[in-house]
């Protein structure tokens, strides 16, 4: 058994302590973490600027690198959330007594290790530690070599925080970025219960495909804003930017425009105006090209635009005849993220809403919503787009199983 291998084995070993904590002393220990996190600011901001420093700021990963105070203070807050939310753990989800006498329950139980395997994202170290702590689990994180000084000086707190609260530091391990620790991840199948991945959609399909331990996908998001005829123009352009721009890096950010070409010309117009500000590129179809020709950061789309997860001030553009066109477009080049449809149309709006498989649809808001905090369930592992066990923002309540607990009194069978 190699070093990592051995590390492994101890987080698996001292999980069972979480499961026997107090609610009120995992609470304490997230909420003391949070303002821990804020007493550092300065030391980390400075590990993170030694991280960032090694980054091109053309890179679509760097705004996710990139830590300030006020994203720091967001995540403190974020943490904090996580303590006011009901333990997932322990709750009875169904009980009743067997004709035999048995008296059964079916109960929610921790997972007992959870792995997570993230890219550029230092927030995702301090989100999965309250996630798993609150549900009582241990973690194991493994992420990339950009954001390891960052990475590493959270962790740090999180153990001092830890044994201060004689709980041990192995609740929470720490592997080194290299990429071939993966492989220890992946074959572990005594000593970790589940993986998620969080990052691009080649990492995502990378772990799924050789990973031995199951695997729950956060997945990529290759987002849609269809705006339908019935569309209020203002609106769908104050949408689609907000979209697009506000943070153009994260999973829920648009990536296509779908546009009714009854509503196209005049919505184009207006939405140009408002891109060419913000610089934003734009990859459009023919019919869309013809529209949008003047327009200073234009390029006609080739296919495989249209299934591009862009990460940055761009986008695609696609005109489709009708509301059956859109849904076509959207179930080809989709992720099964985010999706959402501008109109005053209330029943093509209701079709959208059925019709589009996706762990998030919208009717006249941005898709920018799609995240745990904002759904009002604290902080989040991230996005699952899959279909089993978790769907949408993968947040505390997911991070539990069931087991069935049966008491009797001597009944054999």
């Amino acid at each position: 058994m190699n070093k990592i291998q051995k590390q492994i084995l101890q987080t698996h070993t001292v999980a069972i302590q979480l499961q026997k904590a107090k609610p009120a002393l995992i609470n304490r220990i997230i909420k003391t973490f949070a303002d821990v996190l804020m007493n550092n600011t300065t030391s980390i901001i400075r590990a993170n600027q030694k991280d960032v420093a090694k980054m091109e700021q053309t890179n679509p990963l760097y705004d996710r690198l990139l830590l300030t105070p006020e994203r720091l203070q967001s995540i403190s807050n974020s943490l904090k959330k996580v303590t006011k939310l009901a333990d997932p753990s322990g709750k009875i989800l169904e009980e009743k007594k067997l004709p035999n006498g048995i008296h059964l329950q079916k109960i929610t139980t921790p997972m007992g290790v959870v792995a997570a395997i993230f890219e550029s994202r230092p927030n995702v170290v301090a989100d999965i530690t309250a996630l798993c702590l609150k549900s009582r689990n241990a973690c194991v994180l493994k992420g990339s070599r950009d954001a390891d000084n960052t990475n590493k000086a959270i962790v740090k707190i999180i153990h001092t925080v830890l044994q201060q609260h004689q709980l041990p530091a192995q609740l929470v391990l720490l592997l080194p970025p290299r990429r071939e620790i993966v492989n220890e991840l992946f074959t572990a199948t005594k000593y970790i219960d589940v993986i998620i991945p969080r990052g691009n959609n080649s990492l995502i399909q990378f772990v799924r495909k050789n990973s031995l331990v199951p695997v729950i996908e956060t997945g990529a998001g290759v987002c849609h804003v269809y705006v339908h005829k019935n569309a209020a123009i203002q609106m769908a352009v104050d949408i689609v930017v907000n979209a697009k721009t506000s943070r153009p890096s994260v999973c829920n950010a648009m990536d296509t425009v779908i546009v009714d070409e009854r509503i196209a010309a005049a919505f184009l117009k207006q939405l140009s105006g408002v891109f060419a500000k913000k610089q934003v590129i734009i990859y459009a179809d023919a019919k869309a090209y013809k529209l949008l020709k003047g327009y200073p950061y234009l390029y006609k789309a080739a296919k495989e635009d249209f299934y591009r997860e862009f990460l940055s001030l761009t986008c695609a553009v696609k005109v489709v005849k009708n509301e059956t066109e859109a849904l076509q477009h959207i179930a080809e080049h989709g992720t099964k993220h985010s999706e959402a449809i501008i109109t005053n149309n209330k029943k093509t709006a209701e079709q959208f809403l059925q019709m589009v498989d996706a762990a998030s649809v919208y009717h006249n808001a941005s898709t920018r919503f799609t995240d745990g905090e904002e759904f009002g369930l604290g902080a989040e592992v991230g996005i699952a787009t899959q279909k089993l066990h978790a769907r949408g923002p993968f947040a505390l309540e997911k991070l539990v199983t069931e087991k069935w607990v049966l008491r009797g009194t001597g009944q054999v069978r």
